[in-house]
């Protein structure tokens, strides 16, 4: 028999039984959705997350008191850890030689910002730093000039704004020069940043720097992180290194004792990022795979009471010479064309739902191809090992019992 003929039968089949192939292709469509939405969901996020540390710059090293990104239960010698504080930012750029660009990094406060009868959200955050915040964040200067020296050892009431903050509260002015409200104090702006965009919905923009001695003097002593750089990429390790024997030595640690702060680099966070995903990758896997098991057990059942149906019709086609090989072949093609069937629907839909969160993250859209090809030859696996069963059973019915049967 012909494949273009096998196919055709297969399809009548499956038609003439509309109500249980309907049943049969959904269990199918939950499976392959269910594995490929979750992959492009994942997938969608391991994008959006490369693409913003690339927005980050791959020289940049911070130090912190705890992880960036923790997996499972908080260990309880985390919350035993001291606050990194200003001094030890001051003290290190003292003794540091391979390492340049050192700035402290905290938030005094999420606030609203105003000027005259314009005031923002009560989201913005107020950032203290120093000279090297813009560079060690990737900004740039859109006008106006950055904090300087002078502004930090005289604890100067100057802000550089976000471009967020400039857009919402001087529509028609010039910032620059002008007085802003933060918290009930005033401030000069100094510059403005160009905008840089968002992640998870979180913008960069919606931000003010000021002066982290001005933050000191206005909103009193907390923790911090610091961000440094290496003086070229190849150098980051050394930096490192560097880096944490200085710490150790400011923060007391004994030479036996596990370092009591993180220093983290876009890379291992991306290393980081990349175990959560492979997690969620493995997890989306192993229900569809469960599910798609199901359906496969689906797919024999429906094949085995198909075989039951058509036994007067495979008595005859035996009868007028069909062979083995013939009717092997029909009841396997029905089983794998009722599988692809199922696995293209489940994969578009799956795709389309995926690919939601990158409307709603704001970032661009993916098609996972190694799993969508996956996808499809694995259906088409489930097909042969779910339909050989049935298949052989028709082939091996008596041409005779099978005209007799009512």
């Amino acid at each position: 028999m012909h494949l273009r003929e096998t196919i055709s039968q297969a399809f009548d089949s499956l038609k003439s039984n509309k109500l249980r192939s309907f049943l049969t292709l959904l269990a199918l469509v939950i499976g392959v959705f269910s594995v490929i939405v979750s992959t492009t969901a994942v997938a969608v996020l391991d994008n959006f997350f490369t693409n913003t540390m690339s927005m980050l710059g791959s020289d940049v090293i911070t130090v912190q008191k705890n992880p960036a990104v923790q997996l499972g239960p908080r260990d309880a010698s985390l919350r035993n850890r001291k606050n990194i504080r200003f001094e030890d930012a001051e003290e290190l750029e003292d003794r540091v030689r391979i390492a340049e660009g050192l700035g402290p990094l905290t938030s005094f406060s999420f606030t609203s910002i105003s000027y005259g009868e314009e005031e923002t959200d009560p989201t913005v955050v107020v950032r203290g730093a120093n000279d090297q915040f813009i560079e060690n964040n990737a900004f740039k200067l859109e006008e106006g000039r950055n904090i300087t020296d002078e502004d930090i050892q005289y604890k100067r009431n100057v802000v550089v704004l976000g471009k967020d903050v400039q857009v919402e509260i001087f529509k028609t002015e010039d910032p620059l020069n002008k007085t802003v409200r933060i918290d009930g104090r005033a401030y000069t702006v100094v510059g403005v940043l160009e905008k840089k965009g968002q992640i998870f919905g979180q913008s960069f923009d919606e931000i003010v720097v000021i002066p982290y001695t001005t933050g000191l003097k206005n909103y009193g002593d907390r923790g911090i992180g610091i961000q440094l750089r290496a003086p070229e990429v190849r150098r980051i390790q050394e930096t490192i290194e560097e880096v944490t024997g200085i710490m150790r030595v400011i923060r007391d640690v004994g030479p036996m004792d596990d370092n009591d702060f993180e220093v983290l680099t876009n890379d291992s966070l991306s290393s980081t990022f990349d175990v959560f995903t492979g997690i969620l990758y493995a997890a989306g896997a192993i229900v569809g795979l469960i599910t798609l098991l199901g359906a496969g057990i689906g797919v024999m059942n429906i094949m085995l009471v198909s075989v039951t149906e058509r036994t007067r019709e495979i008595g005859i086609r035996k009868s007028v010479g069909a062979t083995k090989k013939a009717i092997t072949n029909q009841f396997l093609m029905e089983a794998v064309f009722i599988c692809q069937v199922g696995g293209l629907i489940g994969l578009v839909l799956g795709v389309a739902v995926g690919n939601i969160v990158a409307v709603m993250i704001g970032t661009d859209l993916v098609i996972p191809f190694g799993w969508l090809i996956g996808s499809f030859f694995g259906m088409t696996l489930i097909g042969l090992l779910f339909g050989v069963y049935p298949a052989m059973k028709a082939a091996k019915l008596d041409p005779i019992e099978s005209l007799r049967y009512e």
